[in-house]
């Protein structure tokens, strides 16, 4: 056996010895291997490993190693890393506890008969050199004065290519040292990139003071999206080469398009481990200074030692994969020639480009600065939107190759064949799919074929392919792209992805029918384009034009502009949601014609609805205009909720039974949500002519800003003020007690005020509602996560009442117990306000009084010239098919954050239109914390509880909120100013 010397650093020193320790000091824990031992400690908060050092001789070792306190000290960070020459000490200073660590106090122990070969090779790859670690004579092509179209020819989404020359003349090729960037950039903080959910920055003195000192295995690395924002003079450093010029990406906003430029700066041992580029994109890497060691292997082939899980859910793709060293350390001496990567060594001014769907390893060998950006061009737009379809066995594919096929494989060998009954997989019984690659390459039966992109399983005659035709095959035909969950693992958001759609087919026209191609990967267009043309059809309108074919915007329905009409079909939810959706909305423009509101001037007129169903091979269409339940839909068992007879069963209240039925749980176990029931209710609208305001924000003039925010003001003031239907009878809506009324959880807030009050059963719905969302409010916080800052996720509990009937005192006039709740539109957003462009005058009433008249001359531009002519009136607000019920201030969450973003003085200007309280009683609750009656508790309490990421739009929109420490910070700064509305009662 072996001894053990443990140094106040944590290193392992060896020498003979005569027993072996483990026995005693570990217990019945010694059955259990080093590496499960460390990696349970990894679970456990730094407190909790500091006591349990203190155990015994063994713990005291594996509680005081570098790397455990490493991982413990990233998954803590609660602001600016600081390294303080050890992790151990970086995590006391995370925790304000370094200045009770004494050092003076602690001893060099000493341990005799303790050895760990798990240990041993950590501390190896700590310590080791890579000086001579380069691969100088690797087999990927080299190259050099390529023009477009070689490249398109003989690499475009083949195969890797090192590329000489396209940085000989940029300024970073000079610049871009660490000492130059130090003495520029010392106090700038770069985003680091590290195996935690957090997101991590260090000032650049004090990473570099890092790189020098650590003795890391898996070293902090910069990896900074956002270096363009917080460092805008090294974007003048460098320009994107030629060859990769074309992004379709670029039709989006800076704000709205995915990352896709990284700052790269890691020393000796950092690197990058085995993946494959977000989205399916392609990379170019430039290289400015120091080594890199590369290895790629094609589409397809999974790298010994990585796994890959892919959620059946949500298709949600996660990686398990070793550090870049300990992949080249452990796994690649052990790999057959064979079997070995395709390799090189990147030299600096040396370009490489990795095409799509491969994989690539990147190890460091000394300190290097690079530069690299990820693309969507022709060469692999579809495979992009093939990897935001919905499912997961398609995404598996992709990455994995045959090995996701797993027991399948005879039923898909099947499908190869008849692709027109390709398999779902829909009945996997498990959630998750993983595949691994087993340490003993020849098990994982692969062979390399000529070109390096096709791959043969030996367990049978079906043949990998990284061909779109081949990989489309596995997608699942029984999921849709708007009753789906997105993944979080998409390269880009749900809205932000038809929203690129639309605007790369409204503003590249010559690429239409590669878009085409796309859009019926990832939105199912082909379908959706049949649907619609069946209700023209019906209904005698003219059939879409070409360029009509797409669905149109950001909204989580399908939307089609053709002529003068408006058509969405609504899928977003399942068929009882959608049914919801269009009876409300029905319900809605009966009852403003009903009381003759000014709103219906402002609000497109509803030509056409009904329900298109999908039967015995071919398609019917059944009107229907909101009232009763259709035949259809009542001989069927597809509604949850048995509703008595009223007028408008799927009106508003029968919406709101729907939402308390639903409140709380996840998306995945809404009523019908995903399946695909085969009718879809729709509605049909005259078309405005004019500009969306998400088109024109940027061009607009102050005035035109203002008078927007004084037009919206008037309107939601009329919205507000409409008459709510009266609910059925009590005993049709359920409530559960325990989500009315629930126990003081030590916020102030005592039950037995609240159990005294008599709500009305609609009130206690609504109140019902809130709490069932209440209970589920930290899950859905840790899902969204970034740019929530974890240590207000934390205390959530502390801020928001835990029973939101404090809201909802009894009034001193109970015949006001009603007015609680008014029509809330819940989605006032920019591509849901329509604005039509002034006269060189004014806009006169006749100008005025049916701005629903023409398709737009300026509609959708790629350039604002001729909106920049223009002063821009208001006209329209759109899609109300997420009507509702609920409190007026509801309404202002999503004008103040995503059409004011944040703008005080749109506010105040709103305001002063909008001329209504928000809150329209006073409290009889005395002796109890005031804050329920302020409007910024309230605003900031429905944010959080909001079923979108409202909490992400803030902390992006006020960056510096993410080092808030506390709930009511935020609610000052974002809402503060509504504590002054005169409108309060």
């Amino acid at each position: 056996m072996e001894s053990a010397s443990h140094n106040t650093d944590g290193e392992m020193l060896w020498a003979a010895v005569g027993k072996d320790r483990r026995w005693d000091a570990l217990g019945g824990l010694r059955v259990l291997p080093d590496e499960i031992l460390c990696i349970i400690l990894t679970k456990l908060t730094p407190c909790d490993v500091a006591r349990l050092s203190c155990v015994s001789s063994v713990m005291y070792i594996l509680c005081n190693e570098e790397p455990l306190w490493m991982g413990l000290c990233l998954s803590i960070i609660n602001r600016q890393l600081e390294y303080r020459g050890s992790w151990k000490k970086t995590t006391l200073h995370q925790l304000d506890l370094l200045n009770n660590y004494n050092e003076a106090c602690r001893l060099s122990l000493q341990f005799d008969g303790f050895s760990s070969l798990f240990l041993y090779r950590r501390l190896y790859r700590c310590y080791t050199s890579l000086n001579g670690f380069s691969f100088d004579d690797g087999n990927v092509e080299r190259n050099e004065n390529l023009s477009l179209e070689e490249f398109h020819m003989k690499y475009g989404g083949q195969k890797p290519v090192l590329i000489n020359g396209l940085a000989d003349n940029w300024p970073a090729r000079k610049s871009w040292t660490s000492e130059q960037l130090l003495l520029k950039y010392p106090d700038t903080k770069f985003r680091i990139s590290q195996r935690s959910s957090k997101k991590i920055s260090m000032t650049f003195k004090d990473y570099i003071s890092y790189t020098q000192i650590q003795h890391d295995e898996d070293p902090l690395y910069i990896f900074d999206d956002k270096f363009g924002e917080t460092a805008p003079d090294l974007l003048k450093d460098y320009s994107v080469p030629h060859i990769f010029q074309e992004d379709y990406f670029d039709v989006l906003d800076i704000d709205q398009r995915p990352p896709f430029r990284w700052l790269i700066i890691g020393p000796e041992r950092s690197g990058a481990s085995w993946h494959v580029d977000p989205g399916l994109t392609s990379a170019w890497n430039t290289l400015l200074c120091g080594r890199k060691r590369w290895a790629l292997y094609p589409p397809g082939r999974v790298p010994s030692g990585v796994t890959v899980h892919v959620n059946e859910d949500d298709g949600d793709v996660n990686i398990e994969t070793p550090s870049s060293l300990q992949w080249w350390l452990d796994f690649y001496p052990l790999l057959a020639d064979n079997d070995k990567p395709i390799e090189c060594t990147q030299l600096p001014g040396e370009t490489i480009y990795v095409p799509s769907g491969w994989w690539h390893c990147v190890l460091n060998l000394e300190t290097t600065i690079a530069v690299t950006q990820n693309f969507v061009y022709s060469k692999n737009f579809e495979f992009v939107c093939l990897d935001m379809a919905p499912g997961y066995s398609h995404k598996g594919i992709c990455r994995a190759g045959l090995l996701a096929i797993d027991s399948r494989f005879e039923e898909i060998e099947k499908n190869v064949v008849c692709i027109e009954n390709s398999s779902s997989y829909s009945d996997l019984s498990r959630k998750e799919k993983r595949v691994r690659m087993c340490k003993s390459p020849e098990d994982a039966g692969y062979e390399n074929c000529i070109n390096g992109m096709s791959i043969s399983n030996r367990s049978g005659d079906l043949e990998y392919s990284y061909d779109i035709s081949f990989l489309s095959i596995f997608l699942d035909n029984e999921r849709d792209h708007y009753t789906s969950l997105w993944s979080s693992s998409n390269c880009i958001g749900q809205r932000e992805m038809r929203g690129w759609l639309s605007k790369l087919w409204f503003r590249r026209p010559e690429l239409r029918e590669l878009i085409w191609k796309g859009a019926c990967l990832a939105l199912n267009a082909e379908k959706w384009y049949e649907r619609v043309g069946e209700i023209c059809a019906f209904h005698e309108y003219p059939p879409p034009l070409l360029e009509e074919k797409l669905p149109v915007g950001t909204g989580s329905n399908p939307v089609y502009l053709i002529n003068d009409r408006v058509i969405k079909i609504f899928a977003e939810g399942g068929l009882e949601s959608s049914l919801y959706g269009l009876g409300t909305e029905l319900e809605f423009y009966n009852l403003l014609h009903k009381l003759n509101s000014s709103l219906k001037n402002y609000i497109p007129p509803v030509l056409a609805s009904g329900i298109l169903l999908f039967e015995n091979g071919s398609y019917r269409v059944l009107p229907w205009d909101g009232r009763g339940i259709p035949e259809v839909i009542a001989s069927c068992d597809l509604i949850s909720i048995k509703h008595n007879e009223v007028d408008y069963p799927f009106g508003v209240w029968g919406k709101k039974e729907f939402e308390y039925q639903n409140a709380g749980r996840p998306l995945h176990e809404f009523g019908n949500h995903g399946k695909n029931y085969l009718m879809w209710p729709y509605i049909v609208t005259k078309r405005c002519r004019g500009e969306i305001f998400a088109e024109l924000r940027d061009a607009l003039s102050l005035e035109d800003t203002l008078n927007l925010a004084s037009f919206l003001g008037e309107q939601l003031h009329n919205l507000h003020l409409l008459t709510v239907p009266h609910p059925p009878t009590n005993e049709s809506i359920p409530v559960v007690i325990e989500d009315y009324i629930q126990p003081s959880h030590g916020n102030g807030f005592s039950r037995n005020v609240t159990d005294k009050i008599d709500h009305p059963t609609e009130l206690k719905l609504y109140i019902s509602i809130l709490n069932r969302k209440r209970k589920d409010v930290l899950r859905r916080l840790a899902e969204w996560g970034d740019p929530i800052p974890s240590k207000l996720i934390e205390k959530v509990d502390e801020y928001i009442p835990y029973d939101l009937t404090v809201f909802f005192d009894k009034l001193e006039n109970e015949t006001e117990v009603c007015k609680f709740c008014s029509w809330i539109h819940s989605d006032v957003m920019d591509d849901n306000i329509y604005m039509i462009p002034r006269c060189s005058d004014s806009l006169s009433e006749e100008n005025t009084s049916d701005p629903c008249l023409e398709k737009s001359t300026y509609l959708r531009r790629s350039n604002n010239s001729n909106i920049q002519e223009h002063s821009w009136a208001p006209s329209h607000i759109l899609d109300f098919s997420d009507l509702s019920v609920g409190e007026p201030i509801l309404d202002l969450i999503p004008v103040y954050l995503d059409i004011f973003r944040g703008d005080s003085h749109l506010l105040k200007q709103f305001l002063d239109s909008y001329k209504l309280p928000f809150v329209r009683k006073e409290s009889l609750m005395v002796g109890l914390d005031n804050r329920c009656n302020q409007l910024s508790y309230r605003a900031m309490c429905y944010c959080i509880l909001h079923d979108e990421n409202v909490l992400g739009a803030i902390f992006s929109l006020w960056k510096e909120l993410r080092t808030a420490t506390s709930w009511e910070e935020v609610e000052e700064k974002v809402w503060g100013d509504l504590n002054n509305y005169a409108g309060v009662s």
